[in-house]
């Protein structure tokens, strides 16, 4: 592990020197992409050089309790520095783990109404909402590109795009069935329901990653609509798009330019396709990981948001916290760390097994 880290040192150093040369920084395309690597390998060196000291100054503390009047202070200072030697020895063993391609993108999120009816459509929009703020909170961009909304104000189904710095890294784990317990608007009875919510994230496609042939999609255009059905625009700007190989069909109608929606909706199209093709090679390795969302069956549940309690709890990673009107406000960064921890200890444990 030590020689790689060395090695990495050693490439760090050199793209530091290249990037203060001239040539390199007139050249504005091999500059962007020599600093893209300089900043991938800045945690890394950084974390080396910080186990390289930790290990200096235990060598130096223990040159001290052979000293009567420092052996005490010494003995402390050892303690606390060996402890975080041993964190910053975990913390590399994460960072030299493979990186996933696909963290720096952006992504496409799709949430859907699934069991429990109305309620179900009411809590949909709930949590694209939550989804929307936490996003607004890390400085991201969100475009809501179709929806389908339900005759009470709730969503049946929804994709937004979200832009911005390392998007697919936090929110890949969110897929799955969110189950909600409350009792509902609709409920005259006060007793509490549970209904389901499925949730995707799919990371964007680029054009080299899937490749559309023209012949191969269908393209129809209609008027957009807003809630109730009501015209919002007598123009057929809005776009479906029928991908005919696979049968999916995308739509965009949030713009009020033709061109604008279809090419908005062939990113869609692109990044479900790309996830498709994962999902693929995914069954082929190993049938360990499943389909992102099931079924939208509660008894599929990630996750489960109890109202009454105040309490949103996690069932991947035994995760409860008692502030749900917290969260959903888009308060949920606590979550989000400790699933990228948790899958993050689990890929060094698969690691190891394979060594």
């Amino acid at each position: 592990m030590f020689d790689r880290l060395a090695a990495i040192e050693t490439k760090y150093e050199e793209l530091t020197g290249q990037l203060s040369d001239p040539e390199i920084i007139a050249d504005q395309s091999r500059y962007a992409k020599l600093a893209k690597q300089h900043r991938d390998l800045e945690e890394i060196v950084e974390k080396f050089r910080q186990y390289r000291s930790l290990k200096e100054g235990i060598k130096e503390t223990r040159q001290l309790l052979s000293d009567p009047e420092m052996a005490e202070l010494a003995e402390e200072e050892l303690l606390s520095l060996e402890s975080r030697l041993q964190k910053c020895e975990e913390d590399l063993k994460l960072l030299l783990l493979p990186k996933d391609p696909n963290d720096e993108k952006n992504v496409f999120l799709e949430v859907r109404a699934g069991t429990g009816g109305d309620e179900a459509t009411l809590f949909a929009a709930e949590i694209l909402r939550m989804y929307t703020r936490y996003a607004e909170r890390q400085g991201w961009r969100v475009q809501v590109i179709d929806v389908s909304q339900s005759s009470i104000g709730g969503i049946k189904e929804a994709v937004a795009l979200i832009e911005g710095n390392r998007v697919y890294s936090k929110l890949k784990h969110e897929s799955g069935v969110h189950r909600v317990q409350r009792v509902p608007q609709t409920e005259a009875s006060g007793r509490i329901h549970t209904s389901a919510v499925t949730v995707a994230v799919l990371p964007e496609a680029e054009d080299v990653d899937v490749q559309i042939d023209e012949k191969d999609i269908r393209v129809d255009t209609f008027c957009s609509s807003g809630p109730g059905g009501q015209s919002v625009n007598t123009t057929y700007s809005a776009v479906r798009i029928t991908h005919l190989p696979t049968g999916l069909v995308v739509s965009c109608q949030d713009e009020k330019s033709q061109i604008k929606n279809k090419a908005k909706a062939m990113r869609v199209l692109r990044s479900r396709l790309l996830e498709m093709e994962k999902q693929k090679q995914q069954e082929a390795i190993s049938a360990e990981r499943r389909s992102q969302v099931g079924s939208g069956d509660r008894s599929e549940k990630i996750r489960t948001y109890n109202f009454k309690e105040n309490r949103v709890t996690d069932h991947r990673i035994g995760y409860t916290a008692h502030q749900l009107d917290l969260f959903m406000d888009g308060e949920i960064d606590d979550l989000i760390e400790s699933l990228i921890t948790y899958f993050q200890a689990e890929k060094l444990k698969e690691q190891v097994t394979m060594v």
